[in-house]
């Protein structure tokens, strides 16, 4: 039951539901999310924990970066609820303007993006 609420609760928010949608395009740097949701970069990082913990998401670290993909069909049970909102979200105005910006904002250097976010 807890991994079904963990799901429901992950699928509640909009900013959640977009940043999977966005990742379904591909692994992206959480500079990259927090830009694209136009939201701190701490409650980036609280929607995506909560991603993960629901088995949405998975991340890796590389150098100074952490990236975001969604979580591998062999692991998740939750895979099916990614390829349903998939299917139905695929025309959503909102995550086809989404997709358009993640796409531009893949030609850009993380350096170039990630610098106004990068620790100090």
């Amino acid at each position: 039951m807890l991994e079904v609420l963990n799901i429901t609760k992950a699928l509640s928010d909009e900013n959640r539901v977009r940043a999977l949608m966005m990742l379904a395009d591909g692994e992206l740097c959480v500079c990259q999310i927090i830009e694209m949701l136009q939201l701190a970069p701490s409650t980036v990082s609280k929607h995506m924990s909560i991603l993960r913990q629901a088995g949405l998401v998975e991340t890796r670290k590389e150098g100074r970066w952490i990236y975001y993909r969604l979580a591998d069909r062999n692991v998740t049970k939750a895979y099916e609820i990614i390829d349903w909102l998939q299917r139905h979200l695929k025309k959503d105005k909102r995550v086809l303007e989404d997709l358009k910006r993640t796409r531009q904002m893949q030609k850009m250097t993380k350096d170039e993006l990630c610098k106004c976010y990068k620790r100090t």
